[in-house]
């Protein structure tokens, strides 16, 4: 019994043996020990001529491709000079152009005002003109008995609401030179308020300011002077009236 238990101890012992150095024993590779540092600095350098030559045909590429990243930059660089220099020349034009405008506005603010006083002189050429003509009229005028005239009546809005100035000429005519006109003037206003007609008669009978109508003169006395009428109301006409110990010595109306 013992000796087959050796027996088959040996046989196995020889099996192994025969796998480890036989033609089924596996295969060895001997190789050489190379240190870990000496690895990675191999495989950094490899990378790093890897990563070269990527570039390199990168650029070669774009080189073939008609694309240049030196010439790019450049033309970038000239763009950007160009365009500093448009933002310069347009700054320039927008501020001579902003001083045109102010000029503009200079010249026409100058040539509305010179238009102003063209029609202001117009207007007071006319009134020197109508002034003239009834001076030389006044002189020529002769007689017996004095007459009296109420010569360019006008009424216009004072630009406040319900408020209108007047002013007027009166003048004496004939008689005696020497004789002195004393009287008053009188205002008719007549009104259309609330589709109504009304009229205001100027001075009013308890007016604390009536000597502001009175008149005294020998050949002629210029008449101005404003009044309100009620809010609504609407100036149709105005009639003034010279007035000498109650009677009326003359009239002149307006229509407005």
């Amino acid at each position: 019994m013992r000796r087959a238990y050796a027996d088959s101890r040996i046989a196995i012992t020889l099996r192994r043996l025969r796998s480890r150095f036989g033609i089924s024993a596996p295969k060895v590779a001997v190789r050489t020990h190379i240190p870990w540092y000496w690895r990675a600095l191999a495989t950094i350098s490899v990378l790093s001529i890897s990563i070269a030559l990527a570039g390199w045909i990168y650029d070669a590429g774009r080189k073939i491709a008609g694309f240049d990243r030196r010439e790019t930059e450049q033309e970038i660089t000239t763009l950007r000079a160009r365009v500093d220099l448009l933002q310069e020349e347009a700054a320039k034009l927008r501020s001579l152009a902003s001083a045109g405008e102010s000029n503009v506005r200079i010249e026409r603010t100058a040539q509305e005002q010179l238009i102003r006083q063209v029609k202001a002189l117009e207007q007071v050429n006319g009134r020197l003109k109508e002034e003239l003509a009834f001076f030389e009229n006044l002189a020529s005028a002769d007689g017996k008995e004095a007459a009296f005239t109420i010569n360019r009546l006008h009424v216009e809005a004072n630009g406040t609401q319900g408020q209108y100035r007047y002013r007027l000429l009166v003048a004496a005519q004939g008689g005696k030179k020497d004789r002195e006109f004393r009287g008053s003037v009188q205002l008719l206003i007549n009104l259309r308020q609330a589709g109504k007609d009304a009229m205001m008669v100027l001075p009013e009978q308890n007016d604390p300011a009536r000597q502001r109508f009175d008149l005294k003169f020998k050949y002629f006395q210029r008449v101005d002077g404003s009044f309100q009428v009620p809010p609504g109301a609407q100036v149709t006409s105005v009639e003034a009236r010279l007035i000498q110990d109650g009677a009326t010595r003359a009239t002149q109306t307006v229509m407005l």
